[in-house]
């Protein structure tokens, strides 16, 4: 029994910051290596972090619209000649606040101070018993009716997996969207990465054991048990992308906030779970041409937005050649597509300060780039 009680041993440094959110499909390999009984014999504990009042979310919103999925955030402030920005938060187990964690270290904030006026955040629920079988095409269907809430066209700025589910909505609905930006997402898989490899490694029918054990649904909370290894205040550093150990109050409140963040994992249903493995991940149907979206086969090729693409130089989960791979996918004319890499890792491209000063302010532009003239127009009619 003894041999049950092991942890993996944790990675020095900002590797952690990294790896940790491989955990779901770690925990999945590590099953077949002989923990799959200690995993068997859990039973959820009483909730912690979920019975805690939940983090407020940094900058000043309200929820534009309830939808099973997700609750359409609007952070907007501007003026309605602006085109609307929609970010699409990843759903990977954790929740959507990676884009408005902290002052200064808000992509939401970040936007904002850039001069990006009307913002719009997919705010994915935890799933519930009576969503386990829920699939890609569910959410594809609800950002749809968020789009169509908001008024189309908008701009859709993808986060990780948030970026894939964006670019199938583009190519999906070309009309419905002015502008993408997809930061550190995985499409072709065929390009190496430590996520890649790992899902190649592991049988399907691992995937669908671990969805059985949770009655339909993938578990946050449980895996999140099985992994329970925290970040250090180093990895939290890496992140940030500032100096957390001079003992002050924002410091502490820092690594509070980013501590709780990753601890309020969110319920996947196992149906889309499934699918992504499947789909996205195993078969690399987006790149090759070979997803079906909403009863219709997708073409990147026919993707001719402007496109902005954004890489972590030391991104082990999306890595920087994989990234901007996707460039070569799609029918967007070289002068309308964009690349900027960072000299971070993954999280740090959505929460790092100096990424968020550099980058992010260099897509807020690019953004806007083209409203100018359609004010003057509009002033001038």
């Amino acid at each position: 029994m003894a041999e049950h009680s092991k942890r993996p041993e944790q990675p020095a440094g900002a590797d952690w910051a990294q790896q940790a959110w491989l955990w779901p499909l770690e925990a999945t390999r590590m099953a077949l290596q002989g923990y799959a009984q200690w995993f068997a014999d859990q039973t959820p504990a009483p909730s912690t972090a979920r019975d805690q009042q939940p983090l407020d979310w940094t900058t000043p919103n309200v929820v534009a619209l309830q939808l099973q999925t997700m609750r359409l955030r609007e952070f907007s402030h501007g003026s309605e000649i602006q085109p609307p920005v929609l970010v699409c938060a990843p759903f990977a187990l954790h929740g959507a606040l990676i884009a408005d964690l902290a002052p200064g270290h808000s992509l939401v904030g970040a936007l904002q101070n850039h001069g990006v006026g009307r913002i719009y955040v997919s705010d994915w629920c935890s799933a519930t018993p009576d969503m386990r079988h829920l699939s890609i095409d569910n959410y594809l269907a609800d950002l749809n009716v968020a789009i169509d809430e908001i008024g189309a066209p908008v701009d859709l700025v993808g986060l990780c997996q948030g970026g894939w589910l964006s670019l199938v909505y583009a190519a999906r609905f070309p009309g419905k969207v002015r502008r993408l930006v997809l930061a550190g997402t995985p499409v072709d898989i065929s390009t190496p990465s430590e996520l890649s490899r790992m899902v190649a490694a592991i049988p399907q029918a691992a995937f669908e054991q671990m969805v059985r054990q949770g009655d339909g649904l993938v578990s946050g909370e449980h895996m999140l048990k099985f992994w329970n290894l925290p970040f250090s205040r180093q990895d939290v550093e890496a992140v940030l992308q500032r100096d957390l150990g001079d003992g002050s109050q924002e410091a502490e409140m820092l690594l509070d906030r980013f501590t709780r963040w990753d601890h309020a994992t969110l319920d996947l249903p196992g149906g889309y779970y499934l699918e992504v493995t499947e789909r996205v991940f195993r078969q690399n149907q987006i790149a090759n041409g070979e997803f079906v979206a909403l009863g219709r086969r997708v073409d990147l090729a026919e993707v001719r937005v402007p496109v902005f693409l954004l890489a972590g130089e030391s991104d082990t989960v999306v890595p920087r050649d994989q990234a901007l791979a996707t460039a070569g996918l799609l029918g967007t004319p070289p002068a309308a597509l964009e690349q900027a890499s960072e000299p971070c890792g993954h999280l740090g491209l959505f929460m790092g300060s100096h990424v968020l000063g550099h980058s992010w302010r260099r897509i807020a532009r690019w953004l806007q780039a083209d409203i100018s003239d359609a004010a003057a127009e509009t002033i001038g009619a």
